[in-house]
């Protein structure tokens, strides 16, 4: 692990999900708190969110940060992401951390600066993910668990070096597998599939009711696509100790975490 620390390209991949992060949530949340700014010309009230617009705006803006930071960091933006590599060996357990760190303070910093550019809004939860009325805790888990396990497996597949027969763009995939996610879990939980996104608010907010729901269901979601990815639809040959290596070292062939023009997994094709 010590050897990663040395090394520039860990530190620049870890200040680019910091910064990818910032755009990624004021970008999309700040498309979410849009309608609430009706033109004055506008006479009709209230306006209502288009769930369309926003699951857009969160689709588009990770396949943007993707392209922009992905030869950097893989552009995960997501710690359910991070588990999910992590699982399958593709970092290490290190980076995974400092990953995570790195995206939830740029979840923090962002709807920060979210808070100082809406504060006019009454009643302003600068998109605080909530359960909607009659949907228990339960049933809020199983929808964060299924939004994000298809996202997870999405980004396994499009970014397995191993295959040859993906001819478009990988970001562009996930981004639309996050706004699939997004137009499913909006009117059930507000879409928690980010548990970074959601702490950032709840930090900014002070309000953390039910807020477990999107780290544990995101997290689920992450390891179950990880597991049904790896040894279930697309198993890889590498032994326990190989594994082991990549967790503690992040050394391994196909991802060369210790160069220093590092290169990993959600480079396209």
């Amino acid at each position: 692990m010590a050897s990663e620390l040395r090394t520039k390209a860990f530190w620049r991949a870890v200040v680019a999900e910091f910064f990818a992060m910032i755009l990624f949530i004021f970008i999309s949340i700040g498309s979410a708190l849009g309608f609430m700014f009706p033109l004055q010309s506008n006479t009709t009230t209230p306006r209502t969110q288009d769930n369309v617009k926003v699951s857009l705006a969160f689709g588009l803006a990770i396949a943007t940060m993707a392209q922009s930071v992905g030869h950097i960091s893989g552009a995960h933006l997501n710690p359910a992401v991070t588990v999910g590599l992590l699982l399958s060996c593709q970092i290490s357990i290190l980076r995974a951390i400092m990953y995570v760190i790195a995206q939830c303070l740029g979840a923090i910093v962002a709807t920060a600066i979210l808070f100082g550019v809406t504060s006019s809004l009454p009643n302003n939860k600068l998109g605080l993910n909530e359960l909607s009325k009659g949907i228990n805790a339960g049933q809020g888990l199983g929808i964060e668990i299924f939004a994000t396990l298809q996202l997870v497996l999405c980004v396994l597949a499009t970014t397995d070096r191993r295959r040859t027969d993906i001819s478009g763009s990988a970001p562009l995939a996930i981004g639309l597998s996050v706004a699939l996610g997004h137009l499913l879990a909006i009117d059930y939980t507000g879409c928690g599939i980010n548990p970074a996104r959601s702490f950032g608010s709840a930090v900014v907010t002070s309000k953390f009711a039910d807020h477990w729901i999107f780290w544990v269901g995101p997290i689920i979601g992450g390891v179950s696509a990880s597991l049904i990815y790896d040894f279930i639809l697309a198993p890889r040959t590498s032994d326990f100790s190989d594994r082991m290596k990549v967790w503690t070292g992040g050394q391994v062939e196909e991802y060369d975490l210790d160069a220093d023009d590092s290169r990993v997994e959600m480079k396209p094709k």
